[in-house]
């Protein structure tokens, strides 16, 4: 096992409105992907009053080794999440809200209609927000990305998360062409919406392929990209291959305005969501 460098940790913050958040979302029974997902960020996320909303429930349909959230049978759909969602996001004063799901290939449009549903109730009851979405690849289903553009987000997230030479490790169940296709068809369908990908590293990617990755999503249009290191969750989770220093990410910043990403988000502790506003800026 790989020691951690000193660049990878976790600066320790006071509670702050950590408990306020906590405490709010688990009394309105929210999955925020933030816990979820173990993301290293929590605390100071938390403490600036924000989250990231995780609906359909917190039981994965997919077995992506790297991932966090549970992979077991997935849960009824609750029908009072736009409205608990609604509430929280007013009780906090977030302005920038992101939404995302764990992947529900047992439902027939993947979730795109409760998505749909949740953006809708913010958009109506809250405002001068803006919501930012970060959606599974609804096997491909042109249908269901449609529905989730026409509820009206500001972004659209769908995240690559590795090189395509690693798929079959980190993501036996997805498929890098169907994110990239996702990404273009969010363009067709409403070519102002921001999309926005991501992309994890240290499982034993080349930095060649890293920057082919970051030329195929400029391909198909991608505006906003975060780049990040991978932290293994568990010991039932794929292996750290390597801690990339955090020159190599800068580099990958700097390549990345170079090829006309909007915003770049390039460092070892970026997640998906983190400052996510920033990319609105």
């Amino acid at each position: 096992m790989i020691k951690k460098p000193e660049w990878i940790r976790v600066k320790l913050q006071g509670e702050g409105k950590f408990a306020k958040v906590d405490g709010l979302l688990a009394e309105l029974s929210l999955n925020t992907v933030c816990k979820e997902a173990n993301c290293p960020n929590r605390m100071e996320c938390f403490n600036k009053g924000t989250a990231t909303f995780m609906i359909l429930g917190r039981n994965c349909t997919r077995n992506c080794t790297f991932c966090n959230v549970t992979k077991a049978l997935p849960q009824e759909v609750d029908r009072e999440e736009p409205r608990k969602i609604t509430e929280a996001v007013k009780h906090l004063g977030i302005k920038h809200v992101v939404i995302t799901s764990v992947t529900r290939d047992d439902l027939k449009d993947g979730g795109a209609m409760h998505f749909s549903d949740v953006v809708k109730s913010l958009k109506e009851n809250c405002t001068g927000i803006t919501v930012e979405v970060l959606i599974p690849d609804f096997q491909g289903d042109e249908g269901s990305l449609k529905i989730v553009l026409d509820s009206g987000p500001e972004i659209l997230n769908h995240n690559v998360e590795t090189v395509p030479s690693l798929y079959e490790k980190v993501r036996p169940m997805a498929d890098y062409q169907r994110s990239l296709n996702l990404l273009r068809n969010s363009k067709k369908v409403n070519h102002s919406v921001m999309t926005k990908s991501g992309m994890m590293l240290g499982f034993g990617e080349t930095k060649v392929e890293v920057k082919s990755v970051m030329n195929d999503l400029r391909n198909v249009g991608c505006d906003v990209l975060t780049i990040g290191q991978y932290l293994r969750p568990s010991t039932k989770h794929i292996e750290v291959y390597e801690y990339v220093h955090p020159d190599i990410f800068k580099e990958y910043e700097e390549t990345g305005y170079e090829m006309g990403f909007k915003y770049v988000a390039s460092s070892p502790l970026v997640r998906s969501s983190y400052n996510a506003a920033k990319a609105l800026e």
